[in-house]
């Protein structure tokens, strides 16, 4: 063993090896697209493409029970009730009155409403395109970026707070990226506005930002690269710029809800899933919602090439919860490289910003609920990762890029594949369904609008249960209690009494009951208490108390029962 020399040691030995790894890097890459015309106008084009293609999209739907949350929320808002005050929900204020504004200004329609998605999902292609392009060849952040057009939005073309709080979510990266790249206030105000708007429209996921942000910036200034002037963004105008915007979404919001004498229960719903929600939603990392069953059909028949093309199809769901894990090592590769000043400027501050932020969003999925689902709502910021493993220029050794060709056409393939069975599924929807909000399209026959419409004015008070508050929607008519629905294992008992009470006052005449519901607990709530499914109290009492006159259907085959008081004939 040679002994060690004043000429030899290990911090030079660390700074030896950082400094081939740089080398092998290759060139210092970055480009800010949004300062040439020919980029703007790419941008421009992909925008109106992707717009073009989602809105192949608007009237599908499978009556999925999620959807009906914001949508019927917005009604309420724009009868008069005040959110928090007048009805009950955990997610921030954002989706609800946006969507109720949307109706104000455009008419309220279904198909108003799937239009912001498509708005949205151009907005996403083109933050995706910008961002990757800085530090990946034209061709890769396109390819990415349409990737995201394809199976973004289209894996679950719903209306959702999940969706416009990811807009918001982009914005503020993106925003963040610009004021590193050039230290101006109106960046900085930009950066808190988004951030701040982001937690507006969904808590966990601005609380994720927040936190990722904040390491980010602190990040970089620990590398010192804040000392260059170019990249400075923290003198006093910025930071001030920043706090403003930070402050003042939450400060409009707070004085609303305190004149509605509403902010007292705001604050208290905000931090209910925090002891409520995520009990029922534990899931594993990456969880897929497949069923015994449909397992068994993917993967477990037809010939061998059919269950082939099956794993490469399905594969990106795979891939997905991957990235933002790959995202943690890029942070902490390109933070070790930046603290020993052996990496090109702008990319290190590019790619620790970007890697922080996306290390805060993945702690806000694990926390609430780390299944696909999540994931892909995360999809237009997670991609970016994939944009820097398709293009291969800044990872370091010379196996990688014997393999990049692979990679990329595996990529494209993979993803292509996904999307086709989601575009085919809803422009070949065989029924057309005609609704209060609009003409709709589903995959099988619904029997359950028709009847409802048939048999209940617009306006009325029905009960739907436990859980599809789409139905109130798109069928005009209103839920008696706070709650647009109630879950067993998931809301409190207190509020199943709640309901009830209700129930025994005898104002509520019609209840559509979802009998199948409970099939769904094992796949969609797995963690939800046995305790909650062996004895539910609104589920007993509606079953002593109302008689069944119709059995209907849902599009996605769940049965529902058309129920009357026990003292009332069917209508």
């Amino acid at each position: 063993m040679e002994p060690m020399t004043a000429n030899k040691t290990p911090a030079s030995d660390v700074s030896e090896m950082l400094e081939r790894r740089a080398s092998a890097i290759g060139d210092e890459f970055y480009e800010i697209p949004e300062s040439q015309a020919g980029e703007r106008q790419i941008a421009l084009l992909l925008f109106i493409l992707t717009c073009a293609y989602l809105s192949l999209f608007r009237r599908y739907t499978t009556m999925d029970p999620d959807e009906g949350i914001v949508l019927q929320g917005a009604q309420r808002i724009l009868q008069g009730q005040v959110l928090y005050r007048d009805f009950f929900s955990f997610f921030t204020p954002g989706s609800y009155y946006l969507l109720a504004l949307l109706f104000k200004i455009f008419g309220d329609s279904f198909l108003v409403a799937r239009t912001a998605l498509v708005l949205f999902g151009g907005a996403y292609s083109v933050v995706t395109y910008l961002l990757a392009r800085r530090v990946c060849t034209r061709g890769s952040a396109l390819l990415v970026a349409a990737i995201v057009s394809l199976t973004t939005l289209p894996y679950r073309f719903l209306v959702l707070h999940n969706w416009d709080s990811t807009l918001w979510a982009s914005l503020a990266l993106y925003c963040a990226i610009r004021w590193v790249e050039s230290p101006r206030w109106k960046w900085a105000l930009a950066t808190g506005s988004f951030a701040s708007l982001t937690f507006l429209f969904e808590q966990s996921k601005g609380a994720g930002l927040w936190l990722g942000l904040a390491v980010g910036f602190l990040a970089n200034a620990w590398t010192g690269w804040r000392q260059q002037g170019q990249l400075s963004g923290c003198r006093a105008k910025q930071l001030l710029g920043f706090t403003l915007g930070f402050v003042w979404p939450l400060l409009i919001t707070c004085a609303y809800f305190g004149v509605q004498h509403g902010l007292r229960v705001m604050l208290a719903d905000w931090f209910w899933p925090l002891q409520h929600y995520s009990m029922a939603n534990r899931v594993p990392y990456g969880y897929q919602n497949w069923s015994d069953s449909a397992r068994h059909l993917l993967f477990e028949t037809g010939p061998w090439w059919a269950r082939v093309l099956t794993v490469v199809i399905l594969s990106p769901c795979l891939l997905i919860p991957a990235l933002p894990v790959i995202a943690i090592g890029i942070l902490v590769y390109w933070f070790v490289l930046g603290r020993h000043r052996r990496g090109p400027r702008e990319k290190c501050a590019y790619y620790v910003l970007i890697c922080a932020a996306l290390s805060g969003l993945l702690l806000s999925v694990v926390i609430v609920r780390a299944d696909i689902v999540h994931f892909m709502y995360l999809q237009p910021l997670f991609g970016l990762v994939l944009a820097w493993i398709v293009d291969g220029r800044d990872i370091p050794g010379p196996w990688f890029r014997s393999m990049k060709s692979t990679v990329t056409a595996y990529v494209a393939v993979a993803f292509l594949g996904l999307a086709i069975p989601l575009i085919m599924r809803a422009v070949n929807a065989p029924e057309k369904l005609v609704t209060r909000r609009g003409v709709i399209a589903v995959p099988k026959k619904d029997t359950v609008i028709d009847y409802v419409q048939a048999h209940v004015s617009p306006g009325e008070t029905v009960l739907v249960y436990p859980y599809l508050p789409l139905y109130y929607y798109l069928t005009g008519t209103f839920a008696p209690t706070r709650y647009e629905y109630l879950q067993p294992g998931m809301n409190t008992p207190q509020q199943s009494l709640e309901m009830i009470s209700e129930l025994a006052s005898g104002r509520v005449q019609v209840i559509l009951f979802e009998s199948s519901f409970w099939e769904k607990i094992p796949n969609s709530w797995p963690g939800t208490p046995l305790s909650a499914i062996a004895h539910d109290p609104v589920a007993d009492y509606i079953l002593r108390s109302f008689h069944t006159c119709k059995l209907l259907q849902s599009p996605s085959d769940w049965q529902f029962e058309f129920m009357v008081r026990k003292d009332s004939e069917c209508r």
